[in-house]
């Protein structure tokens, strides 16, 4: 649906998933779905053990992000941290409790994007398109 990502948005995903793993960010997942959805090309998922932790993740992928220079259209979530949307526009960051990752099963949902292995982002933008994380 939308055209390829830009290289810019790229480097952002690329921090978002530094910023949490940094934080002890769990099962920090990035989804393509920029040729499925309109919504964004990409969701950046992950959780957290507490509340806390949960808004600590959402502090850290904020201020990693502000340093360059962008900030969240919107944010839905924080004050009770069970799921906080940052949204980018063109990628959405959720931080999940444990709990509410496995009811709401935004992977299942949005099993038709392109799961991107996190841990082989580089500067080479073909890791956007290597497929599954296995």
């Amino acid at each position: 649906m939308n055209n390829t990502p830009s290289e810019k948005t790229y480097e952002h995903v690329k921090t978002v998933a530094e910023a949490l793993k940094e934080k002890k960010g769990e099962d920090v997942r990035v989804l393509d779905i920029h040729d499925i959805s309109s919504v964004a090309d990409y969701f950046i998922i992950a959780a957290g053990n507490n509340e806390r932790q949960i808004q600590t993740l959402s502090d850290n992928v904020e201020e990693k992000l502000k340093k360059e220079g962008i900030e969240p259209a919107g944010i839905e979530g924080y004050p009770q941290a069970s799921w906080i949307l940052l949204d980018y526009t063109d990628f959405v960051v959720h931080i999940f409790s444990k709990e509410d990752r496995l009811f709401y099963e935004l992977e299942r949902i949005w099993k038709d994007g392109k799961e991107i292995n996190i841990e082989s982002l580089s500067n080479d933008r073909t890791d956007l398109t290597a497929g599954p994380n296995k």
